[in-house]
């Protein structure tokens, strides 16, 4: 952790942001799907190539494909261990696990198509380490998507065809660039510690000085 600034909005952050020394050489920034954190970073930063981090486009992945689930099969989705087999990868079952969400799926045949998209589509997105060349495939594999996900005539599909549209550049970088803002996350986590060991005192100036020392 380098820096703390109070704020989210643009407006709050722009002083801290235009006397920010070096940005113009910062190379690379990871993100989640955020799109006015994208607008800030392409004023402010705009040399930087931005990366959207793998964790929260699984994640908008997954939710998307949950809330078709749910339309699809409402009890299905209900069944919290039904849930839990859904969300895992494959590769990750046991295979008693494997075997009860094989029986479910059987007897669901639609739910079925849901699960192995939603597994192939992570499956794509889960790629690392690949080189500028090899990430051309990739792209239009990842277009071919956007494209079956828009005419799937189902709305939560269509609001992720959009989504992911939207983030394919972003997206397409976190083939080649292996970075992510677990860091950051962790460092959040941490800095929830300190405010709840404030007991309710506010100072930020005081704040932003004990983050930097047990984060820096």
């Amino acid at each position: 952790m380098f820096e703390l600034a109070l704020g989210r909005s643009e407006k709050a952050l722009e002083p801290f942001l235009k006397g920010l020394k070096g940005r113009e050489r910062v190379k690379v920034v990871c993100i989640d799907l955020s799109g006015s954190y994208r607008a800030i970073v392409r004023k402010y930063f705009p040399n930087a190539r931005i990366v959207a981090d793998r964790f929260h486009v699984v994640r908008t992945v997954l939710r998307h494909f949950l809330a078709t689930w749910k339309q699809l099969d409402p009890d299905g989705r209900a069944n919290r261990g039904l849930l839990s087999l859904m969300r895992r990868h494959a590769s990750k079952l046991r295979p008693d696990q494997k075997l009860r969400l094989d029986r479910y799926l059987d007897a669901h045949p639609a739910v079925r198509i849901l699960y192995e998209a939603k597994e192939s589509l992570c499956a794509l997105l889960n790629i690392k380490h690949r080189t500028k060349k090899q990430c051309q495939p990739l792209i239009q594999r990842l277009m071919d998507w956007i494209w079956k996900l828009r005419y799937s005539g189902l709305p939560a599909m269509e609001t992720l065809a959009e989504t992911l549209d939207n983030w394919s550049s972003e997206i397409a970088c976190m083939w080649r660039f292996t970075k992510n803002n677990g860091i950051t996350e962790g460092f959040h986590t941490k800095m929830e510690v300190i405010q709840r060991r404030a007991y309710g005192f506010k100072n930020f100036t005081n704040y932003r000085l004990r983050v930097i020392v047990m984060c820096g």
